[in-house]
């Protein structure tokens, strides 16, 4: 599908993923309209920061995912939604599973219900490594059984199913698009890439940190945004679920030494209680299978991770502002 002039909705636009995103599909020429969460504040998130030219491209709905009405009319006329707008932090889903089930799930099915009653033409719906848990095998590709180990991943693992059973009881045009752990620019300091590089500039004497040993597939935010983009202008990916991820794995002590190498600085590393996650809850290990998405979409990442992480450091260096480093942000 091309997706120039095409009219398309962005749910989770004002966030890290989304705003990327959005940013691509207008040099891609399509008509976007990008859903943001409403405040009194008249704030819209990470799109507030993108150029004013950049913004006169874009229609802002400002709503509620878990409002049915307002997601219903924020998708009539559209062609394409690509649903990002979800909870994502983990330890916040421990105290406030309520806010999952009904921003991840209901907010979900808000989307569903909607694109079946208006046709609308294709849904990407956004999933998440975690809800494989820790790798019974690696690579993990999408046959890779299903095992969240946290409300988080569990609700998130709930959306892709309900999305599915669409697909399959109505024929809803939907694709689940599987993202292992991105990062870059913009991205919140709950995620450990933001955590460390703020950390180390902002001057603290020790570095805290969780698990150590845990492995993650680190894929940078332009490259995910142009796997769903990929996704969305391919043809007959309905029904499927696409892994998008490097193929590489690094450990979180490994990742710490390869920031400090980039910023030139060597600090002592503690490890806090309160960023672990209960024993059973930790995922161990992530290692994605890109191999169906190269195979059916001809997507590959083209940022390394080294130059990846690179233009995040020049970033947050710019922008510390926006971050709280002195606090664990969950």
């Amino acid at each position: 599908m091309i997706l120039k002039n095409k009219k398309v909705l962005v749910t989770g636009a004002d966030g890290f993923i989304g705003s990327h995103l959005v940013e691509r599909l207008v040099l891609k020429g399509a008509k976007v309209k990008a859903f943001v969460y409403y405040n009194s504040f008249n704030h819209w998130g990470w799109l507030d920061s993108l150029p004013k030219e950049t913004l006169k491209k874009i229609e802002v709905f400002t709503g509620d995912i878990r409002d049915p009405n307002g997601v219903l009319t924020a998708m009539r006329g559209v062609d394409i939604v690509f649903h990002l707008a979800a909870l994502i932090g983990i330890p916040f889903s421990y105290h406030s599973p309520d806010s999952y089930v009904d921003t991840n799930i209901k907010g979900t099915l808000n989307i569903l219900q909607a694109a079946r009653q208006l046709k609308v033409k294709k849904v990407l719906h956004t999933s998440t490594s975690e809800i494989y848990g820790t790798a019974q095998y690696v690579p993990i590709d999408e046959k890779h059984p299903v095992n969240p180990q946290s409300p988080y991943a569990a609700t998130k693992s709930a959306a892709d199913q309900l999305a599915l059973s669409f697909y399959r009881s109505f024929k809803t045009p939907v694709t689940i698009v599987r993202p292992f752990n991105t990062f870059g620019p913009r991205q919140s300091a709950r995620a450990v890439i933001p955590t460390i590089i703020t950390q180390l500039y902002t001057g603290q004497k020790t570095i805290k940190l969780g698990n150590l040993e845990a492995t993650r597939d680190f894929t940078y935010v332009t490259d995910t945004a142009d796997a769903f983009i990929a996704i969305a202008e391919q043809e007959d990916t309905e029904g499927e679920i696409l892994n998008v991820g490097n193929n590489e794995e690094i450990s979180i002590g490994d990742l710490v030494g390869e920031i400090m190498s980039i910023i030139g600085k060597k600090i002592k590393i503690i490890q806090e209680r309160q960023r672990i996650r209960p024993e059973k809850s930790e995922v161990e290990r992530l290692k994605c299978d890109n191999a169906k998405i190269i195979r059916i979409c001809g997507w590959r990442p083209r940022v390394s991770f080294k130059d990846g992480l690179k233009k995040t450091c020049v970033w947050i260096k710019k922008n510390l502002k926006e971050y709280k480093a002195e606090i664990y942000n969950v």
